[in-house]
């Protein structure tokens, strides 16, 4: 058997225990062999768990795997392997893409992790239409305002109504029977929402739309779009008005969830548009992302520099924050955590509920 026969025995194994291992890690485990040989097995262990398992459970399925297809097998001979991506014995044929085909772009738009297929969204239970009624409901309170610059007749004002007081001054005989007033109103501002649809946020990022819904339901001006290694435009399909036919909506729109994550280019795609500064420009933006950049963090640090100074307020909700003792120590969120207003954990509605409540 040679080394990859052995290795793609290993994942096979892993699939029928019952461990999730889509094509990305698949290809993610395959990189790192050919970037980073390992030294010994426990090398090749560690390499296994950072790139085919999330959590905890994980490693309960992942461990007797490993151990039956190497401990006391030896190092399997790496030397002949391919390149991930290629399309001899060493590439991914069709026996290791249960999950669906990976198709390579042109190198312009994404990496060799990007992805295209349906994203497939559970339907929303009981529980998590009674949290989006709540959000809806507590939505518009929450959100920052701004002074409107026209004014508008009012019963107290900061300047006088001429107009009105003139004419019913006419209608009086000339007498000034009462002062009439004028006020600039306010309103909320633009809310733009960019959520993270990467495969390290796949427990979350259904209901960070579901989230979203909400916002489009209960906000009078806000966007949404959706990265992951491309950027799209979700708002259309979000306007349905049961969160479940929207979430079927964006099944045909959002091609690259569960992907790998371009967080920087894509923020700098966003930001590239000049009709999508408009949204941005005195908007409160709100990005939902663990901020695990893939990559360069340069683009990522520019991007987010720019929309902090185009926006009322940048704030950032993360499902790492969730835990007390997380610190933005990671490249990317330790690059631009200067530019955050605010970095709050939120790993479903619950806790989307809970910040909502607290204030944006």
């Amino acid at each position: 058997m040679t080394a990859i026969d052995h290795l793609l025995g290993f994942l096979r194994g892993l699939r029928a225990a019952g461990l999730p291992v889509p094509v990305v890690k698949q290809r993610d485990f395959m990189c790192a062999l050919t970037k980073v040989p390992p030294r010994d097995v426990g090398h090749l262990h560690r390499i296994a768990v950072a790139t085919l398992t999330t959590s905890v459970a994980d490693r309960e399925v992942f461990d007797p795997v490993f151990a039956h297809w190497f401990t006391g097998r030896g190092l399997p001979e790496l030397s002949e392997m391919d390149e991930p991506g290629q399309t001899g014995t060493g590439g991914m044929g069709d026996d290791t893409q249960p999950d669906g085909a990976v198709q390579e772009g042109s190198g312009h738009r994404a990496s060799w992790s990007t992805v295209d297929r349906n994203a497939v969204f559970a339907a929303t239970t009981a529980g998590q239409r009674r949290l989006l009624v709540r959000l809806r409901s507590d939505l518009p309170a929450a959100m920052p305002v701004i002074r409107s610059r026209r004014r508008v007749p009012a019963r107290r004002g900061d300047r006088l109504d001429v107009r009105r007081v003139h004419r019913d001054a006419w209608r009086a005989g000339g007498e000034v029977v009462r002062f009439r007033w004028r006020r600039r109103p306010t309103r909320q501002r633009p809310v733009l929402v960019l959520i993270d649809v990467s495969g390290s946020m796949k427990q979350h990022s259904r209901d960070h739309l579901r989230f979203a819904h909400a916002v489009v339901a209960s906000c009078e001006r806000a966007e949404v779009f959706t990265f992951g290694t491309r950027l799209t435009h979700v708002t259309p399909a979000l306007r349905a008005r049961d969160v479940d036919a929207a979430l079927s909506a964006l099944t045909n729109v959002v091609r690259d969830a569960d992907g790998g994550t371009r967080i920087g280019p894509s923020l700098l795609e966003f930001l590239g548009n000049a009709r999508h500064l408009g949204m941005a420009r005195g908007a409160l933006v709100l990005v939902l992302s663990d901020g695990l950049e893939r990559g360069d963090c340069v683009p990522l640090v520019k991007a987010v520099r720019r929309l902090s100074l185009l926006a009322h307020r940048l704030v950032w909700w993360s499902p790492l924050a969730c835990d007390p003792a997380y610190r933005p120590v990671t490249r990317g969120m330790a690059a631009v955590i200067a530019h955050v207003h605010k970095l709050a954990g939120v790993r479903d509605l619950d806790t989307a509920q809970q910040q909502v409540a607290m204030g944006m």
